[in-house]
């Protein structure tokens, strides 16, 4: 398991527990404190080796996990010549199970790079659900594969692993090599542009006179209730960690919808919501004010 992070953590968790207690877990992270917390905490339930780099978290592997925050910092865990995945010991059947938002075309060239060189069989397995649904096993997956037929040996391991961290109902198999990703990002461009429309629109709301304990009643019962706008509006269900409530970081918003607004380019889309929404996003991450909480009980 590479990368130990907001979601990682929780990943982790789940694995550890449900693999089998003979079994080895490899951990890596670059803040090493993380992976010590880690391994007080779980290594009750079977063997865990702090390893100092992915290539090393791969070496004698049968199944390697990551979950990254950029898209360098993957390339990096994969690629690099002297301390990626690609640099270990060549396993073809050795499953490389990404679960970080990148591009689908990042995607691609990891999964032909790879196996080109026997590190294994890659797949772009995006998650979405947060840290809450990290820690409790219940995370949606999106696979960029066909589902598996019972005939499938290796989709079936993937599912099997998938499952130890997801919601078995709410795993989806996209079709190829990068479709996780581009389901993923279309959810992150409706959720980081819907935040922004959530919040303009309770501010002009409630400095119009209305009363913020009556507007979100309001909105449940009419066509603008989302699934966003009731997190916002429950900042107990978001983890504290997470800036005034919203259920994402801010800067991960900024690097999400430059993501988007790439694959936009690549499939001839001009995505002019998602840039719209970046530059409201990179001043909200010098300050936070340009957001409008106004309405948001507790944010």
């Amino acid at each position: 398991m590479t990368g130990l992070g907001v979601m990682g953590y929780g990943m982790a968790s789940n694995i550890r527990q449900k693999m089998p207690p003979y079994s080895t877990l490899c951990i890596h992270d670059c803040d090493r404190l993380v992976c010590e917390i880690y391994v007080a905490e779980f290594s009750r339930f079977g063997p865990i080796k702090i390893v100092g780099s992915a290539k090393e978290a791969a070496q004698n592997a049968t199944v390697v996990i990551s979950n990254l925050p950029t898209v360098e910092a993957v390339r990096s865990a994969y690629l690099d010549i002297k301390h990626g995945v690609i640099n270990a010991t060549p396993r073809p059947n050795r499953l490389l199970i990404e679960t970080s938002t990148i591009g689908p075309s990042t995607a691609r060239e990891l999964s032909v790079n790879l196996a080109d060189n026997g590190a294994g069989f890659y797949v772009d397995c995006p998650i979405s659900g947060g840290p809450p649904a990290a820690a409790s096993g219940s995370l949606t997956a999106m696979i960029g594969r066909k589902e598996p037929t019972e005939l499938d040996e290796t989709g079936q391991r993937i599912r099997t692993i998938i499952e130890t961290i997801s919601d078995p109902e709410k795993i989806f198999w996209c079709g190829k090599v990068g479709t996780g990703l581009a389901a993923k990002m279309s959810n992150n461009y409706i959720a980081c542009t819907m935040m922004l429309a959530a919040s303009e629109a309770t501010a002009i709301a409630v400095r119009s006179g209305i009363e913020p304990e009556i507007l979100p009643e309001i909105i449940r019962n009419s066509s603008g209730q989302t699934f966003i706008d009731d997190i916002m509006r429950s900042p107990e269900k978001a983890p504290a960690r997470f800036q005034r409530g919203v259920p994402f970081p801010i800067d991960r918003m900024v690097e999400d919808l430059r993501l988007v607004i790439d694959a936009g380019h690549e499939t001839d889309i001009n995505p002019r919501m998602a840039m719209a929404a970046q530059e409201i996003w990179k001043e909200a991450a010098k300050d936070p004010s340009v957001i409008h909480w106004e309405g948001f009980q507790g944010l």
